[in-house]
């Protein structure tokens, strides 16, 4: 039992992964899988949200800076 035992599981180990590399490469399950799964997760951005993203982005910085600007003349 020995010898056929390591045999099933070379074979085992060898098929997984190959199999694994098979179905991963398919490109029509790519296509149709990953492709429409990834545009559900992450949509493509609308130009209105990249824009308030820029605002939220420039009045944090001002923020900061102002609060680094306070607390400069206050130490001096």
């Amino acid at each position: 039992m020995g010898v056929k035992l390591e045999v099933f599981r070379m074979t085992l180990y060898l098929t997984f992964p190959v199999a694994m590399f098979w179905i991963s490469n398919q490109a029509e399950w790519f296509e149709d899988y990953v492709i429409q799964r990834k545009r559900e997760l992450w949509p493509p951005e609308k130009e209105s949200q990249r824009q308030e993203l820029e605002e939220f982005k420039e009045r944090i910085r001002k923020q900061r800076e102002e609060k680094l600007l306070r607390a400069a003349q206050q130490s001096s």
